[in-house]
């Protein structure tokens, strides 16, 4: 009981609450890669196709982060997420019984759609819960959460699915989900005040929005230029990392070392178990040193070089390649402070449009490079077809991972930018919770 009646304790209680549902959001867009074989069987599609398929989920997701953030900060952060788990998980069992390309896409596009609130909601409600210089750590941790769902994307997915069928256990998957949407309405509080609580110490008070209000908030948050540099970042790590591990990850390492999808999603489960570590160990760092930018221009440019190896070796040695995949993760967590950045420099009431119109950018760059790199793998399709399989070239896959490693260079650079137009001349350049302009 105590635990229920302690408001900071019983803010991780809700907080996990809204975790597991974001857990199933991130097992759902990443299981492509997995299920990538018995897709290209199920409903007889070229690499494009599939790409374009995994990426439907991206471009409903991406689409309603501004509308998401808007829900998050008028209607609040339970009820949009609790609606938003049971769309999400109504796509994914019709996914399960879809018998053709155009259902499949349908319902996965209704799985982005429903999966696309839940993280912007989460952000929300630790805004409400969780003090400023506690917010990079919390953040962290919620991104920690998302590779948790990485890691049971891969292997254990792959268990489930030699086990009972794809069909099957994306279906239960489904039903699961629903019963954590249902928890997140029946548990889950806004505020602490709602909850029966006093305001927590140090955690400002978040009001709800006029129409008005919103007007001049979008206003001011389209107009900052480093919204629009954090948002270009973002699409491009986001977009790499979730188009690595979520769909090309797995069909890359069966295919150049000929092994089988369970063995090869050991190694995006590496990937995963980065993202698990990198995040909340960057947000610490952050709201500990009190820094975010330059933990941003050093992980920047690992992340790059790190792609650049796959690129240039094109098969290395798998060791490498699970070394690589693991790095991946874990330096992704340096773009991530790129979130707190963004609240910090827009009003904590609205919190919810800021970090979803960045994260709207994310998950573009998440729809767009699976088809891009689709593309530049059936450029080298050998014509071969392997158990309605086709089979790709080494040439094809040093190209698609030379496409994300320009992705990479491209979000250090947008990091170098954030750097050199950061003012150091104070310990936290980016605490200034009245800004709602750029510079």
């Amino acid at each position: 009981m105590r635990l229920w009646q302690d408001p900071l304790r019983r803010r991780w209680l809700l907080w996990g609450t809204l975790g597991v549902t974001f857990l199933l959001v991130n097992v759902n867009r990443l299981s492509s890669a997995v299920l990538a074989e018995d897709l290209m069987v199920a409903f007889g599609t070229s690499g494009a196709q599939l790409g374009t398929l995994h990426a439907v989920f991206f471009w409903v997701y991406a689409f309603m982060q501004i509308p998401t953030g808007i829900l998050a900060d008028r209607v609040g952060p339970r009820l949009t997420a609790a609606a938003g788990g049971v769309v999400m998980n109504v796509g994914a069992i019709w996914f399960a019984l879809a018998d053709s390309y155009l259902a499949a896409g349908v319902a996965r596009g209704l799985v982005g759609l429903g999966g696309s609130v839940i993280f912007v909601c989460i952000l929300r409600f630790c805004a409400n819960w969780f003090r400023a210089d506690e917010f990079a750590t919390v953040s962290g941790l919620s991104f920690a959460v998302s590779g948790v769902g990485g890691v049971l994307a891969t292997t254990p997915l792959a268990v489930a699915v030699d086990a009972t069928g794809w069909r099957a256990s994306i279906g239960w998957l489904g039903v699961l989900g629903l019963l954590c949407a249902v928890a997140v309405f029946v548990f889950v509080r806004d505020t602490p005040e709602a909850a029966g609580f006093q305001q927590i110490d140090g955690v400002p008070g978040q009001s709800t929005l006029t129409n008005a209000e919103l007007r001049t908030h979008l206003s001011a948050i389209l107009r900052d230029r480093w919204i629009w540099v954090v948002s270009i970042m973002l699409f491009c790590a986001n977009g790499v990392n979730l188009t690595i591990f979520g769909l090309w990850g797995v069909p890359y390492v069966v295919q150049l070392y000929d092994v089988s999808v369970t063995y090869a999603s050991v190694f995006t489960l590496l990937g995963g178990l980065g993202v698990m570590v990198g995040p909340p160990a960057f947000g610490w760092l952050s709201d500990r040193l009190e820094r975010r930018v330059e933990l941003m221009i050093g992980g920047g440019a690992c992340f790059a070089i790190t792609l650049a190896v796959i690129a240039v070796a094109g098969d290395p040695p798998l060791p490498v390649v699970g070394i690589a995949f693991f790095l991946t993760g874990v330096l992704f967590g340096s773009f991530l402070l790129g979130y707190a950045i963004v609240k910090d420099r827009h009003p904590s009431s609205a919190s919810g449009i800021s970090t979803g119109t960045i994260n709207g950018a994310s998950f573009f760059g998440a729809a767009m490079l699976p088809t891009v790199m689709g593309w530049a793998l059936d450029a080298y399709w050998t014509g071969e077809l392997v158990g309605g399989v086709r089979v790709y070239t080494e040439t094809g896959y040093q190209l698609a991972f030379g496409i994300a490693t320009v992705a990479g260079v491209i979000a250090f650079a947008c990091t170098v930018w954030l750097f050199v137009n950061t003012d150091r001349s104070s310990p936290n350049p980016h605490s200034r919770q009245d800004r709602s302009s750029g510079e």
